[in-house]
């Protein structure tokens, strides 16, 4: 059998429950697939439904739907709703936690919440299949593909139960008319297939000193690392000391530990050199953008959420579609591309960074100072601020063509492919001083030297502080902010009359505190989800 079917076949089997169905609870197919039968038969099956669970986890963000990454910077302090002046305000309701903004828009996350529960019946599938072959005596190969497979099913869940609370849990392939679990239970299954893969997955499956060839895959430092952001915020929001009986603050402390001293992991020397338009200069000569980027599968990169540029519209999914909301509104200024105009960026934080951090204009593009003000399409941007995302952006040329031009379909919208970093070595390494490593100080300082500053006595909230600049539109600075609690999160994103251009007019963007405390910091569950559960499904408060 040649390749191209062996992929077509692949495809087949990794797809299982991927189709959409309109009147399904949880909107996927019932059926699996025709390969179902005699799949699943060999070791080499499991590693290719595995590449399957990647693919789901990968279509959370390739599949045009509402990002959790877009989500997550919206409803932080960092950053406004923005795109178009004329759009829906859809946006503006996420970052005011209201309602009113677009009192139509009630489904906001339902292809969110169609596609995560999509990648999770794959994950629940091969799970399911797992005690079904003979795995030749090959138990650390059997132990790691659970264990990957559970990762990416914790990740998931962790999405869901983050932005939502309470979610249906499950744990098999079904299409039944599942309740909403209390957030407990799933953080305890969260930490539990954590746990499974951070001591499962073998050392040597992945080694880390080849992490150009880990780039992308689960590896059992990212699960320690996951496991660490997992407890903070569940013990942080909830009160707890522990999740649920699983993990405590040593075991979850030693973890850290571990990955730092054994991981192979490293701070890139340069800030910039992480982010592709931050390490860019456009030559004009050669039509062409030389870059210092440390690439894909540097060492500073625990976990990446994989994209590529192969995607179309004929359902070949793998692109980073959420990309382009990011870049500027309908302005290329080499090296960054157009975009819709999502996520302005709020003055509040330009101002937070310390003189002499070079990470504020690796991460933040300064509209004024780089040069772009009188080419910016303000009268088609919303909350305009000055300022954009300079981390996640499209890129183009000197001469406006887009940097994808010529890579797959060369189209903006669909051919993105840079990867989202999920996990940076610098968290961990601010995690273990939070969590009082006894080299809390030496932690945090490296991440400071990095930054050009000098040291700084270590304290919760001199490392809040310094997370916010380290991971600025890196998705992390709303969870940590609502980690510290509700009341502190919703002070610290309120806002009063802020001045913005919308439509190149005075605009106010005004955030109240009410808001954020009547819903909990939770989002709205999509209303096509309530109907097809017939009413199972119970909209959260502040939302109905």
């Amino acid at each position: 059998m040649n390749m191209l079917k062996l992929n077509i076949i692949a495809l087949g089997v990794v797809g299982l429950g991927l189709a959409s169905c309109a009147d399904s609870f949880l909107d996927v197919e019932a059926e699996t697939s025709i390969f179902d039968t005699n799949f699943y038969q060999t070791i080499d099956d499991f590693e290719m439904a595995l590449v399957g669970c990647y693919d789901g986890y990968q279509r959370t963000s390739s599949n045009g739907n509402l990002a959790f990454y877009v989500t997550s910077e919206v409803l932080s302090d960092n950053c406004f709703g923005g795109t178009g002046n004329t759009d829906s305000r859809s946006y503006q309701l996420l970052d005011r936690f209201d309602l009113s903004q677009a009192p139509s828009e009630n489904n906001l996350f339902n292809g969110t919440w169609s596609d995560y529960y999509a990648a999770i019946f794959r994950c629940n599938t091969l799970l399911q299949k797992m005690s079904g072959i003979n795995w030749e005596g090959n138990e650390e190969k059997k132990k790691t593909i659970e264990g990957e497979t559970r990762f990416l099913r914790a990740k998931l869940y962790f999405d869901l139960v983050r932005l939502f609370n309470r979610v249906p849990l499950i744990l098999e392939p079904t299409t039944a008319n599942v309740p909403q679990a209390e957030a407990s239970e799933t953080y305890k299954v969260i930490a539990e297939d954590l746990k499974f893969a951070a001591e499962n997955i073998s050392a040597e499956a992945y080694s880390s000193s080849w992490a150009a060839a880990n780039d992308g895959m689960v590896t059992q430092w990212a699960a320690k690392s996951l496991l660490a952001r997992v407890f903070l915020f569940y013990t942080g929001y909830y009160g707890t000391t522990d999740v649920e009986g699983v993990v405590d603050h040593n075991y979850v402390l030693a973890g850290l530990e571990d990955v730092i001293a054994n991981g192979g992991y490293g701070l890139v020397d340069a800030y910039k050199n992480l982010w592709e338009a931050a390490s860019s200069i456009p030559n004009e000569e050669e039509n062409s953008l030389e870059t210092t980027w440390a690439g894909r599968g540097n060492k500073e990169f625990v976990f990446t959420q994989k994209f590529n540029f192969t995607q179309d519209y004929n359902g070949n999914l793998d692109g980073n579609r959420w990309l382009v909301m990011m870049g500027m509104r309908n302005t290329n200024f080499s090296p960054y591309g157009k975009g819709w105009g999502a996520c302005t960026v709020n003055p509040k934080l330009v101002a937070a960074f310390e003189v002499g951090d070079t990470r504020k204009t690796a991460s933040v593009i300064d509209v004024a100072a780089e040069g772009i003000d009188d080419i910016f399409d303000k009268k088609d941007q919303r909350e305009y601020t000055g300022y954009s995302n300079k981390k996640y952006t499209p890129m183009c040329l000197p001469d406006g063509t887009t940097a994808v031009e010529g890579l797959g379909d060369g189209d903006n919208q669909i051919s993105q492919y840079q990867d989202f970093v999920v996990i940076r070595y610098a968290d961990v390494l601010l995690m273990a001083a939070e969590m009082g490593s006894v080299n809390a100080q030496t932690y945090f300082d490296m991440v400071r030297a990095r930054a050009g500053l000098e040291s700084k006595a270590v304290s919760k909230d001199n490392i809040m502080a310094e997370r916010q600049a380290e991971f600025a539109f890196e998705g992390l600075r709303y969870w940590d902010l609502l980690r510290q609690g509700l009341a502190f999160a919703a002070t610290e994103i309120a806002e009063s009359n802020v001045s913005v251009l919308s439509g190149n007019v005075e605009d106010f963007v005004n955030i109240s505190s009410a808001n954020i405390t009547a819903t909990k910091g939770f989002m709205q569950i999509p209303n096509t989800q309530i109907t097809l559960s017939d009413g199972v499904l119970v909209q959260n408060e502040g939302w109905k």
